[in-house]
């Protein structure tokens, strides 16, 4: 029918292109709006269909003032970005579900996302110093024939084949539009992704925010995401950064500020005079660092500076007069010199803005580097916890020897062993990369090194990162420092460091040391870049470096030399740290608009393995039982097409009693394969060898690898073992298992399953497999005091019931050991924050996290991928 906002359809000076105005509802609430309310509402009004958007959402949207952290709205993005670490369970589903719908005598080919879906390949790297990047595309040449064949068999997919650049980086510089034109009509350019620092694209004006493989994957099949209408919180910048500040200081800061000002789920939006002092790679480093702080996004709206980086890029001058005529129109271009823009405001002074490294196991315990030495002695004296190790104070002063290409060395508490320059939260941003290579520079003319155990690193976020470190005449000194470019993309954030020597780790297990890893990422916590190194800090990509020649996290920088040469010369940081003059300099005279011009090259270009890559030419997916890496998952086995009601779960055991905070990287298989898992006998019988087994992260579309890994993690703290482990009791019999073992058994005897949790269950940042793997270890439910709101929606995506104890209850406070046989009683008419009775011995009531009847409706189906092939909204 007649689109209900038609009236609000307005064209350019040229007439041909076409947009809706939300100015001509001639409301002045419009005129009050944050500008990133703006872009929600215009993508209201234009998808406005009755259906997924209603009319009643478009007024709600517009009256936020009165709305905000009351309604419940739909946001149907431009886009959906993927990478493949995510992108290929995605997918895989979406292959399944063509084989689900030709067995209902459907058209296969009907099966495609509505919404237009980006897919980068830049997960796939594992760090192997015995490997070049061919061979790397040799090992997963299985999982990059199916990418091919996604991108022949789907419309509306785009896959960007690997060497090409981290999916945060190509988000960037190359996919994002900052305005879209599509059937002769131009509205926001907006995303949603399943990557952790999709939040930068806000630095570009371009709204946008991660989320989980399953909520992606609903956005791609045509729904829109569901919010509650955020409040905005605006921050003024003023004031000057301090010359020796980069970016990562900043953003530290920042998120310091905003964590302290409680903004959980809101919006945040940028102005104010230091503004003009941010250059758009400052801005998305800054707002990639947003989901640390708990916000939603960090939003910079289009203003000069924008327009400026924008004539330096690909964009030519009739999309960058296009781009500002339309943001004028809707008035989403941002002026500093009208104060009635102005939201509520905080205000952050840039002056006050220090060095920081974060950590050692949480991005948001940020440590001066001028206090480092004291602040890492605290954490080794301090009991287990957020920060502490709780060495003995006569085990802190071990010195344990080793040997390592012949030479002895000798390692401590603090020893760094893991240093990466990752130009992840700084890929868009040439300062801190070029003041790494210039430190590297000066520090090999000064004659130091980095002693060679130490396993560094160096992946750029894309070609255009190395272009610049190359023409600037760094990249031969960070070399010989051994940071070595070992591909383009995810690598130690995602676990997917190489070993370390064997004698270093024999070294650290001997002394029982806590051994440092120092990456210029954003994701650390404990053991996840390698499980025997415990203190994990992140830093700006100099300090990195910095922090790899001293070789130790334990020294302070102002009174201890950084190391001493070879005549026995002490240098000291300050020696070899560049001005901040020398890297503008080199930033203006080197990083220009070549590098888009070579990216785009580079991407057109593709590299020869994947241009000649064979793959399938089927409609349907050809799946090969022998397969190890791409598996039909068993999410749509026993379809039905009459929905039951839902069932009681009966007699249920505990699979886990887990405590407070329990993140998704304790949940979700991520990293290497241990050769003792459950995980890795499954691939010994499949006659693979260790060296073989690649990562957890590789084999996500092989559903039997990743089900047994679940909560295979070696910190899982399981209260009905007592101690950190991958195990749990098996309660019929009492005897201690690997999870999946224990699973196996009671799947074979039917006993339904559940997990007991306590506060902040599947914080940390989103995983589908987090949801998936539970739901096939036959979970179904989770009864916690509390529940990270992403990974409960992914629950409820896979036909898991988030269940939360009352007000004030707990598993202690019911005196549940765990051991229990719980029986929930789930009514016909289920709906949304109902309240059940729970019996397990004694009785007691949890209340139902179902925010509204789409989440009773993909509960009751179970699980929205079986929702949507049931309900033909393919």
């Amino acid at each position: 029918g007649e689109h209900p906002f038609n009236h609000l359809i307005d064209t350019l000076k040229d007439g041909d292109r076409k947009y809706f105005n939300p100015q001509k509802m001639n409301d002045a609430r419009y005129d009050k709006l944050p500008l990133s309310i703006r872009v929600l509402l215009e993508a209201a009004i234009r998808k406005c269909d009755g259906f997924y958007v209603k009319e009643e959402d478009v007024h709600n949207i517009l009256d936020w003032s009165e709305q905000q952290n009351v309604a419940e709205v739909p946001f149907p993005p431009a886009r959906v970005l993927l990478q493949d670490f995510t992108g290929i369970p995605a997918m895989v589903d979406l292959a399944a579900m063509r084989d689900a719908v030709t067995k209902h005598g459907a058209d296969p080919s009907l099966v495609n996302p509505v919404c237009p879906t980006d897919l980068i390949v830049d997960h796939s790297l594992q760090i192997d110093l015995n490997k070049w990047w061919e061979l790397e595309l040799i090992r997963n040449k299985e999982r990059l024939q199916f990418f091919k064949w996604c991108s022949k068999a789907f419309k509306n997919v785009n896959v960007v084949p690997p060497d090409v650049g981290a999916v945060h980086q190509l988000n960037l510089e190359y996919l994002s539009q900052v305005v879209q034109e599509s059937q002769g009509f131009i509205y926001p350019d907006s995303v949603v992704g399943t990557d952790s620092h999709t939040t930068m694209i806000n630095g570009l004006g371009i709204l946008g925010w991660g989320v989980g493989g399953i909520e992606s994957e609903a956005v791609m099949l045509g729904q829109p995401i569901s919010l509650t209408l955020p409040q905005v919180v605006g921050c003024r910048l003023v004031g000057s950064v301090n010359i020796l500040a980069t970016s990562i200081d900043i953003v530290l800061g920042i998120t310091k500020h905003l964590r302290q000002a409680g903004i959980a789920g809101k919006f945040v939006e940028f102005f104010g005079p230091g503004m003009s002092q941010l250059s758009v790679p400052d801005r998305t480093t800054i707002a990639n660092m947003c989901p640390e702080y708990n916000a939603t996004v960090s939003f910079f709206p289009v203003d000069h500076v924008t327009l400026k980086h924008f004539k330096q890029t690909n964009f030519t001058e009739e999309k960058l007069e296009l781009l500002e005529a339309y943001l004028k129109a809707v008035k989403l271009f941002r002026s500093y010199e009208d104060s009635s823009e102005d939201p509520q405001y905080s205000e952050i002074n840039l002056s006050s803005m220090v060095p920081h490294v974060s950590g050692p196991k949480r991005p948001q315990d940020r440590v001066a580097v001028s206090s480092m030495k004291e602040d890492f002695q605290s954490c080794l004296n301090e009991k287990v916890g957020f920060k502490g190790f709780h060495i003995s104070k006569e085990k802190q002063e071990s010195l344990v020897p080793f040997l390592h290409g012949g030479q002895e060395y000798e390692l401590a508490h603090g020893s760094v062993v893991i240093a990466a320059v990752i130009s992840c939260t700084n890929n868009c941003n040439p300062s801190v990369m070029l003041t790494a290579g210039l430190l590297a520079k000066k520090a090999v003319e000064a004659g130091l090194i980095v002693k060679p155990y130490i396993r560094t690193s160096l992946a750029p976020g894309s070609g255009m990162v190395t272009h610049y470190l190359n023409t600037s005449g760094v990249l031969p000194y960070l070399s010989q420092l051994g940071f070595e470019v070992i591909g383009y993309g995810c690598a130690t954030c995602v676990g997917n460091t190489a070993p370390l020597p064997e004698t270093v780790s024999e070294a650290i297990k001997e002394g029982d040391l806590v051994a440092c890893g120092v990456l210029s990422g954003n994701r650390h916590f404990e053991g996840r870049l390698c499980d025997c190194v415990r203190a994990n800090y992140l830093a700006s990509p100099p300090l990195v470096v910095a922090y790899a020649i001293a070789g130790t996290v334990s020294i302070n920088f102002e009174k201890e030399p950084l190391g001493v040469t070879s005549e026995g010369k002490e240098v000291y940081l300050r020696d070899v740290w560049p001005t901040r003059e020398e890297v503008q300099q080199i930033e203006q005279d080197k990083v220009i608009s070549s590098i888009f011009t070579e990216l785009r090259a580079r991407r057109e270009k593709g590299n020869t393995f994947w241009n000649n890559l064979e793959c399938p030419e089927s409609v349907v997916f050809p799946w090969d039982p022998k397969s190890t890496y791409i598996r039909s998952p068993s999410f749509f086995n026993k379809l039905c097409k009459e929905v039951q009601p839902p069932q009681s779960i009966e007699n249920a055991h505990a699979l886990l009693f887990l405590g407070d905070k329990v993140t998704t990287d304790h949940i979700s298989p991520a990293g290497s394969i241990a050769r003792v898992s459950a995980a890795a006998k499954y691939l010994l019988s499949k006659r693979l060898t260790p060296r073989e087994f690649n990562s957890y992260g590789a084999r996500r579309g092989n559903d039997a690898v990743m089900t047994r890994g679940t909560f295979a993690s070696i910190k899982l703290q399981n209260r009905l073992i007592g101690k950190p482990g991958p195990k749990t009791v098996h309660i019929p019999s009492g005897q201690t298992l690997d999870v999946f073992e224990a699973v196996e058994r009671y799947q074979r005897d039917g006993i339904p399953l559940i997990i007991l949790a306590g506060k902040q269950y599947g914080s940390g940042n989103s995983r589908d497999w987090a949801a998936k793997g539970p739901y096939l270890l036959g979970v179904r439910a989770v009864i916690a005091e509390s529940f990270e709101k992403m990974h409960k929606n992914h629950l409820v995506g896979m036909g898991i019931a988030p269940l939360q104890f009352l007000p004030g209850q707990s598993a202690d406070s019911l005196e549940l050991c765990g051991k229990e046989k719980f029986t929930i009683t789930l009514p016909e008419d289920l709906s949304p924050k109902q309240m059940l009775t729970t019996s397990s011995g004694k009785t007691f009531s949890v209340t139902t996290l179902f925010d509204n009847e789409m989440d009773v409706a993909f509960y009751r189906h179970g699980g929205l991928l079986r929702y949507v092939t049931n309900a033909s909204q393919v």
